[in-house]
Parts: structure tokens; sequence; C-alpha cells
């Protein structure tokens, strides 16, 4: 195994966890509103999106897979800075 491919499991967490039929966000019209939910550990993201359910649930991979990919690549965005010395 490589060393990509060990980050990767390491950090490969976000999954998803649920997608449901949901109501239109407030402002937004249609009958055909889905919220997923992905999650890994204590964190969660939670979005609406319209669409099939197939469709939504294609996204909410993505969006799970993306971020795993994120955090594969380095750190938190708020985690500080290391100066060089």
């Amino acid at each position: 195994m490589s060393t990509e491919q060990n980050k990767s499991d390491i950090f490969a967490k976000y999954s998803v966890v649920s997608v449901e039929k949901s109501e239109a966000p407030r402002g937004a019209s249609g009958n055909d509103w889905y919220c997923y939910v992905i999650g890994a550990g204590n964190s969660k993201v939670v979005g609406n999106k319209p669409g099939t359910l197939n469709a939504v649930t294609e996204h909410a991979h993505t969006v799970a897979n993306d971020l795993n990919a994120r955090s594969a690549r380095s750190g938190s965005v708020y985690a500080p800075r290391l100066k060089k010395k």
C-alpha cells in the first residue's frame, strides 16, 4: 500500500448517514426537496437539495468523498500554521 492510500484510509471517515424527503426551505419553491446528512464521528453536515432521491443521494456521496479527499491532503483550515524557521 502506498503512503497516499494509507492517508486516505485514515481520513476516509465522512459517509452519508441519511437522505430523506423534506419540505422546501423558506423562500424556495417546489416539492422535490431532500435533506441529506453526512457524518463523521461527532461532526455532521446537513444539506438540502432539490431533485430525485437518486440524484440527491449521489450528490451527498460526492460531498462526502470531497470532504474525505480534503481531509487526506492536509489538516484543518482552522489548525494553527507552523512557521518556517
